[in-house]
């Protein structure tokens, strides 16, 4: 299992907050991955961004383009004017569910159309 895998599957059941950074008071999709990779969270963001293009600048000054592969990063289109952030598991996903309120594993492929790929580690 990949470290970025492992650790985002740790995070499963953390409670969600827009905006969140802190395990012990919430994360936000951006903050999902930013703990599962131990990366830096950028901040001053909207809940709702169309603009893929950007976001997807943002993560290329990050992380590295790669496959759909455990511990990989995925930029979705959850909606219209809203993207989202999960991380690859070998057997789905996880991401911070704002419906469910916290960060939730999904079974099998991501219900979203996927936009890019992000090597979670390296």
């Amino acid at each position: 299992m990949s470290r970025v895998a492992a650790a985002a599957r740790a995070l499963v059941g953390v409670r969600f907050r827009l905006h969140g950074r802190d395990v012990r008071h919430g994360l936000d999709c951006v903050g999902l991955v930013a703990a599962a990779t131990g990366r830096t969270a950028p901040t001053g963001y909207g809940g709702r961004s169309g603009d893929d293009a950007r976001v997807a600048a943002m993560l290329d000054a990050v992380f590295v383009r790669g496959g759909d592969e455990p511990g990989a990063v995925l930029l979705c289109r959850a909606g219209p004017g809203q993207l989202h952030l999960a991380i690859r598991v070998e057997d789905g996903i996880v991401h911070a569910d704002a419906g469910l309120r916290r960060v939730a594993w999904r079974p099998g492929a991501p219900p979203w159309p996927v936009l890019g790929f992000w090597k979670g580690e390296g």
